[in-house]
């Protein structure tokens, strides 16, 4: 696995991460001891960055990594976040009350006593984020926390917390089918020593071997209220999807690989952060890590799939309210 460092001065850590959102239900029912068989799959493969957060199955995640971390705690990077309440009348809290409250719950839960990387999950509009890094910068001071990253952010965020002290990453969905990123936040995150870590990687899920259906979604699956997968967006983004995968597959390679490929190609300072439970999508996926696409490749896949192709926005109502957009 090639290895990318997670922030100036941070450790180095693998170039594809370990989401764990889809171990709570998020895409499907998840069985904790498949789960817990994947992850330490991932870690034998060279995947040892784990991405969790408070928020993801209510704690649950993270209660999941306890025992994973107390047998390769040595080898992991860990990283999680906090920031959001799941309170509809106050859905996200940036006070410094509140972050050493949701740091202590998430070190009670995971059974460690630091967490490497820890994420404002987003930022609360009304408080400034000079604030927010004040507090993050008492957790990190008090050993507590190992650096401080951002979470679904404007780079004029980054700007400003950067001014107060260092960012290690910055975590922004990337992918062949949401580029919003390489308007400013590539570049911001090179410029100010910040892992750029791309979340969702492969779509969602667009980018496996075969594309979903999502009349076939289970209940309680988060793609349920995103609008590209809304009947009259997919109609329209289907046949992209399966151009790109005829074309991988006509290069002997399957479109996961391809699609994590193309994200790692982006700039040496990205790291993709897909979520799997499949143990053959993980395989895939490190394929993708191993894959140098060239030129020539590049510029077909550009051709395919053109910035600005997937029809719909990312997120419906609910969720856009909280990641800052800019332009």
């Amino acid at each position: 696995m090639e290895r990318r460092q997670l922030g100036q001065g941070g450790p180095m850590v693998g170039a594809v991460a370990l989401g764990t959102m889809n171990f709570m239900g998020t895409y499907g029912a998840a069985d904790p001891p498949d789960s817990l068989s994947v992850i330490e799959a991932c870690i034998e493969m060279g995947i040892d960055h784990i991405d969790t957060s408070d928020v993801y199955g209510a704690g649950g995640a993270e209660t999941l990594l306890a025992p994973v971390l107390a047998r390769h705690r040595g080898r992991v990077t860990i990283a999680s976040k906090a920031g959001i309440t799941r309170n509809p009348d106050h859905p996200f809290d940036n006070s410094p009350a509140y972050l050493r409250a949701a740091l202590e719950g998430s070190l009670r839960r995971m059974g460690v006593e630091r967490i490497d990387l820890y994420y404002l999950h987003r930022r609360e509009a009304a408080r400034p984020v000079e604030e927010a890094m004040e507090a993050l910068m008492r957790l990190r001071d008090e050993g507590k926390i190992g650096a401080i990253g951002l979470s679904e952010v404007a780079p004029s965020t980054l700007e400003r917390a950067c001014a107060v002290g260092p960012v290690a990453a910055v975590q922004s969905e990337y992918s062949l089918w949401s580029r919003q990123v390489e308007l400013g936040m590539t570049d911001a995150c090179a410029r100010h020593g910040a892992a750029l870590v791309a979340f969702s990687p492969l779509g969602r899920g667009v980018f496996g071997a075969a594309p979903p259906d999502p009349a076939g979604f289970a209940p309680g699956d988060l793609r349920i209220t995103m609008p590209r997968f809304q009947p009259e967006n997919w109609a329209r983004n289907l046949p992209r999807l399966r151009a790109f995968a005829d074309w991988a597959r006509d290069r002997g390679e399957c479109p996961a690989a391809v699609a994590i490929a193309w994200v790692l190609s982006r700039a040496t300072h990205v790291i993709a952060l897909p979520g799997s439970r499949s143990l053959d999508h993980w395989r895939q996926i490190a394929r993708g890590a191993a894959l140098r696409l060239d030129a020539a490749a590049l510029d077909q896949i550009d051709r395919l799939l053109p910035a600005g192709w997937a029809h719909g926005p990312r997120y419906g109502q609910a969720m856009a309210l909280g990641p800052e957009g800019w332009s």
